[in-house]
């Protein structure tokens, strides 16, 4: 249940060169990272309990929190430059608060949290005596820094990192991802807990991992030429979205997402602007507030994942849209 000896080494190794210092025990094997979470917030949430969440965020973090009885809580980040408002977190923990979760790169926003923002998210952790739950699926897909991960500063802080292969080792749809614990002595009982709640669904798939071992063990030349071609993307993007009467767009710093904020209030709510969009150019976006309503609320989110060509047919129909 736990998954595959080999690929539990291999995903340790990984871990390990970011910062981490664990084996293959630390390791445990999931359907995609949305059950890692499920999983985890499952164990780590009685009902009440409050979970912090970075605003914008993605929605089955707010989801798994609520189906398991507990109350999401936003925090504000900064999106030009990447940083949590710290005051904005500290403000919001109380006695209920059990977790912070990150996300880094984010999606929706591109935000990616250094090292710094990432040292002072551990002490207000440590605190408060708080997990701190860490996606960071988009880690190799950053555009103008090194990548620092949580492990790097979490010293014997409690800290779960969700990760997985849908995104860097593009197998979206086989649904494999993996749940990493660092040494702290607070998820002990996590530790013991979790393959338990794993068993109950037996196994992740085994020609899945053998497919995602060999994605870890094959050549990585192709993930610099993928992030190459999407810092283009973002690049064409976020200069065209500038550029437009109405709109404004943050600089990504990783994953392959826009979040662009809609300043013209006469396209309605966020979701009317997305809506019209897609019915009169044919363009899909989707609506901020889908990413949590408090910060959400206002932008829209796009994906560049598309061909150069299509990205830029794409922004020229956004750009008759917002001046017609």
């Amino acid at each position: 249940s736990e998954g595959l000896l080999e690929l539990r080494e291999e995903i340790a190794k990984k871990e390990n060169a970011k910062g981490l210092s664990i084996t293959s025990d630390d390791i445990l094997i999931t359907n995609g990272v949305s059950e890692g979470l499920d999983m985890v917030i499952s164990s780590i949430v009685e009902e009440g309990d409050e979970v912090l969440l970075p605003g914008p965020y993605y929605p089955p973090y707010a989801s798994y929190v609520r189906l398991h009885g507990g109350i999401p809580v936003e925090f504000a980040v900064d999106l030009n430059d990447s940083t949590p408002n710290f005051d904005d977190i500290k403000s919001k923990i109380t006695s209920k608060t059990v977790a912070i979760c990150l996300i880094s790169p984010n999606n929706p926003t591109g935000v990616v949290f250094n090292e710094n923002a990432l040292k002072k998210l551990v002490d207000i952790a440590n605190e408060n005596n708080l997990y701190i739950i860490c996606d960071e699926i988009y880690d190799q897909i950053i555009f103008d820094d090194k990548f620092v991960g949580i492990g790097k500063v979490a010293g014997d802080s409690p800290i779960i990192i969700l990760n997985g292969f849908s995104k860097v080792h593009l197998m979206s749809g086989w649904r494999i991802g993996y749940i990493a614990f660092n040494q702290s002595p607070q998820l002990e009982a996590l530790r013991e807990h979790l393959p338990k709640l794993a068993r109950v669904r037996i196994a992740t798939s085994l020609p899945v991992q053998h497919a995602a071992l060999e994605s870890l063990r094959g050549p990585q030349n192709y993930i610099h030429d993928f992030v190459s071609e999407m810092k283009k993307h973002r690049d064409l993007v976020v200069k065209r979205l500038n550029e437009m009467p109405g709109l404004s767009c943050s600089t990504p710093k990783g994953a392959f997402y826009a979040f662009p904020k809609i300043e013209d209030n006469r396209f309605g709510n966020d979701k009317e602007f997305v809506t019209k969009l897609l019915e009169s150019k044919g363009v899909l976006t989707v609506h901020g507030s889908g990413f949590g309503e408090q910060y959400g609320s206002g932008h829209f989110r796009l994906v560049y994942l598309a061909n150069i060509e299509i990205l830029d047919s794409a922004m020229n129909k956004i750009e008759e849209f917002v001046t017609q």
